[in-house]
């Protein structure tokens, strides 16, 4: 087939392909984002070959059987995972810079040094640079290999040679082939860079791991394709002011997308952390206003988080509402529940709401505990020391029934908390713990009066 080459733009933040420059994407709203690169273009009209072996089969003709899970040796990052590592599985791992990737990774490659070799690409630093590091984290690696090389060709020729059980690669943004003219990061680099790796993978049946910079919209630079070409997607969050990190799976295609792994950063590097609910509730103030504890469920991990909310009068016309580690939308939403069905006068009022710790949550099950925060702030009496409460709020101000209460209630008495305010329809077929009191609510307001009279 004939094969000619022609210059394209093309959006380096969704991946949107011009003929000429422009100075905004028109899919994605992005401004001089669009870089000119050299494509090469078959002649129209060839026909395309079927893939040799390849055809149709039948449904009950395909064979099913369990994949073996390699386990890290990392609790934390094998629950994410889904109970450990699929053989030939692509996976990309992505988190603001110096949140902990590069260092997680490396730990990881040292717990697989010692059942198998593993090949340690870093496109980004020098051999004694990551050489530096590993003697902080302690890491010997006596079958860890280290690879300086941004050249694409040159690792898959050396994984190939090596055949190793593991592969990273650090970062996927900075490795580029010979066979595009664009610069490394481009879209286009990204694209063939991760389908080559893919190729490596699912052929050589080796586990490989790429490192993803982010944009300054948390996302993975590149086109949002990579996602989709990669087997697992996780994210690295947290707050630079906290020493925790939070990995996050939001795509998994051998597990659950709703499990976290919680670690500690520390100065010999990640350390796991196997009960989150005593770490976020280590530093309550005791008996203080505006402070709640709710039990919130992380795939099917249940974590007791603290809540603080601070309400007081607006110092300018327009009140402020901040929320952060929540939708600052629902909130203002439960906002309105308290003033129109409960009566509490807040429009007025500056509202400041936030996650203590650095955690996020996204579950409704946590708006009865927002809606208990709220007032115990504006009346400015606090929350019994020992209550924890759980629940979604609608708009009529209805206590709503959520996901597995028996595992909240289990972790809730587990340290320490004797009473439990829950949806009255959750608790029809509960089985009530030694020493917690249960009380079911269905509104809003009822459970205001229960707790403040």
């Amino acid at each position: 087939m004939a094969v000619k080459t022609r210059n394209i733009f093309t959006c380096q933040q969704c991946g949107m392909q011009s003929p000429k420059w422009l100075g905004k994407c028109p899919d994605c709203g992005q401004w001089n984002s669009l870089v000119e690169e050299t494509i090469e273009v078959g002649r129209k009209g060839q026909p395309i070959a079927a893939a040799s072996g390849s055809r149709p089969t039948r449904l009950a003709e395909v064979t099913v059987s369990e994949e073996d899970r390699q386990r890290c040796g990392i609790g934390e990052l094998d629950r994410v995972l889904g109970g450990g590592v699929v053989p030939g599985s692509l996976l990309l791992i992505g988190g603001d810079p110096g949140i902990g990737k590069s260092t997680l990774l490396l730990q990881a490659a040292d717990c697989w040094g010692r059942s198998g070799t593993v090949l340690y690409a870093t496109a980004e630093e020098s051999a004694r640079q990551v050489k530096l590091r590993a003697e902080r984290l302690g890491v010997k690696g006596s079958d860890l290999y280290l690879l300086a090389e941004n050249s694409l060709e040159a690792i898959i020729e050396h994984a190939r040679q090596l055949q190793p059980g593991y592969l990273v690669v650090d970062s996927i943004q900075t490795v580029f082939t010979a066979a595009l003219e664009s610069a490394p990061g481009s879209v286009s680099q990204v694209r063939e860079c991760a389908g080559r790796l893919m190729q490596i993978a699912k052929g050589e049946g080796i586990p490989t791991f790429l490192i993803g910079h982010v944009t300054k919209d948390g996302a993975i630079a590149g086109p949002r394709m990579l996602e989709h070409m990669v087997d697992t997607v996780l994210y690295f969050e947290g707050d630079a002011g906290h020493p925790y990190r939070i990995l996050r799976a939001v795509k998994n295609r051998f597990g659950s997308t709703n499990e976290i792994g919680v670690f500690e950063m520390k100065d010999a590097g990640l350390s796991e952390v196997p009960n989150p609910s005593e770490l976020f509730l280590a530093e309550r103030p005791r008996d203080e206003a505006g402070s709640v504890v709710v039990p919130a469920m992380e795939g099917t991990r249940p974590i007791l988080i603290e809540l603080q909310a601070l309400v007081s009068g607006a110092a300018f016309g327009n009140p402020r509402r901040t929320a952060i580690g929540i939708d600052p939308h629902r909130v203002s939403l439960l906002v309105a529940v308290l003033e129109k069905k409960v009566g509490y006068t807040m429009l007025s009022q500056d509202i400041f709401l936030n996650v203590a710790g650095g955690a996020r949550l996204n579950e409704p099950a946590v708006d009865l505990g927002v809606i208990a925060a709220l007032a115990s702030s504006h009346l400015n009496r606090s929350v019994p020391q020992r209550t924890v409460l759980f629940g979604e709020v609608g708009l009529a101000g209805e206590v709503r029934a959520v996901s597995r209460p028996e595992l909240r209630i289990k972790e809730a008495a587990r340290l320490g908390f004797d009473r439990c305010l829950l949806p009255v329809n959750n608790l029809k077929a509960l089985e009530r713990p030694a020493g917690m009191e249960m009380i079911g609510v269905r509104t809003a307001q009822e459970a205001l009066e229960i707790l403040f009279g």
